[in-house]
């Protein structure tokens, strides 16, 4: 019995994949400090639970299929804060940001169309889009100057007559890569030029460091009609199993479009919604809040890598993650190191090699992924662990 091509080509999570050896050596003993996927240890906001408790209906029945009014409400209401204003049919609730994902790219792509997208990127994408058997073309960008992509030259020169949109994911996983609001501007115009959609992902929009601005593509009120914004309670609120997402446009075409999709899986979760709508309504301070605690252990773990001999890493501006080029030749046979046979007083470290994150076969291979999701200490720790790490497999090599 066979299965299909399409699930075949598919890779397995490079974030995930890795589990299995970080649980045995946890059997074995050893802590294990993971930054390897994005689940912050920062307690999810009370009113999430909240809310949930105070649910007073004695039924638990389907929500429609584009979400609940009063998490719908609670949305518009959190975006005019960064004064971008939308309707409840401009917002469809999504089992997280990644069936958002999925239905956007259905929703956008025929098969063998493209989407434009910055390398390294979310290696999900891969699975979204192969999906609905669509093709990913990949900007390539750099570690040396903090892998910057918002060019005209690099972005038309990818784009054929199959393009159909432009990825951009901001602030940015894997590389922590923030987008001014003028290269938003400029991805805009290249976009109008070429009759491009633009998909924006912006679930870590908050936070963006070192006196960023919160930057956004629904700002931008002159290409409304080609953007299609991803939304996610995971990261924002500390809610990654909550589930809840959303895809926010002002298309009408678009919208009523995915909405046939969402009717035929019903709806998302009554419950989750209606916890994630008092999400929605917290404080302004709450987001000032979270943004220092991410800024504070980006800094700590950044300053531990930065010591590290021959590493080549630039100060991410936003989201939670890092990305680094080590100085080792394969980093994963170094994590299955550190896995295995590593240990600096019963501890090691996990984090995320960045091939995976990658469309061009070979990129990545001597790059990593960390996650800052642990207190500073703990980044500082885990950070002096991949420096320990790497002394001890060079010399086990001979190097």
């Amino acid at each position: 019995m066979d299965i299909s091509n399409r699930v075949g080509a598919m890779q397995f999570s490079p974030i995930r994949r890795f589990n299995k050896y970080g649980f045995e050596a946890e059997a074995n003993g050893k802590t294990v400090y993971r930054l390897n996927i994005g689940q912050p240890d920062v307690e999810t906001p009370p009113c999430f639970k909240e809310a949930i408790n105070n649910f007073d209906k004695k039924v638990i029945a389907y929500a429609e299929s584009g979400g609940v009014t009063e998490l719908l409400d609670a949305m518009i209401d959190y975006m005019a804060m960064y004064d971008m204003h939308y309707t409840r049919d401009n917002i469809l609730i999504t089992n997280g940001g990644s069936e958002a994902l999925t239905l956007i790219f259905t929703a956008l792509l025929n098969p063998g169309e493209e989407a434009i997208i910055a390398e390294p990127f979310y290696t999900n994408y891969n699975t979204f889009c192969n999906q609905v058997n669509g093709v990913l073309v990949p900007l390539t960008t750099s570690a040396d100057d903090g892998y910057a992509w918002a060019k005209k030259d690099l972005i038309e020169a990818a784009i054929t007559p199959k393009t159909r949109a432009i990825c951009c994911i901001s602030p940015g996983n894997p590389t922590g890569r923030v987008l001014t609001l003028d290269e938003m501007k400029l991805i805009g115009e290249i976009a109008k030029e070429h009759d491009l959609w633009i998909i924006s992902d912006e679930v870590y929009r908050e936070f963006a460091y070192d006196g960023r601005e919160v930057t956004s593509f629904g700002m931008l009120e002159d290409i409304a009609d080609r953007v299609v914004l991803v939304d996610s309670v995971s990261k924002r609120y500390s809610a990654c199993g909550a589930r809840v997402g959303a895809v926010i446009s002002k298309n009408e075409d678009l919208m009523s479009g995915i909405l046939k999709l969402a009717q035929g899986r019903l709806c998302c979760p009554t419950l989750e919604q209606v916890g994630a709508a008092a999400l929605y309504r917290l404080d302004k301070s709450y987001y000032d809040q979270a943004r220092d605690e991410y800024c504070a252990r980006r800094d700590a773990a950044y300053e531990e890598i930065s010591k590290i001999p021959g590493v080549v890493c630039q100060k991410p501006g936003g989201a939670f993650y890092m990305t680094a080029r080590l100085p080792v030749e394969d980093v994963e046979d170094f994590l299955m190191f550190m896995l295995t046979e590593f240990d600096d007083n019963g501890e090691t470290v996990m984090f995320t090699p960045a091939g995976g994150f990658y469309a061009t076969p070979g990129l990545g291979k001597d790059e990593m992924r960390i996650a800052y999701v642990l207190a500073p200490e703990k980044m500082r720790r885990g950070a002096e662990l991949i420096k320990l790490g790497i002394e001890a497999y060079n010399k086990k090599l001979g190097k």
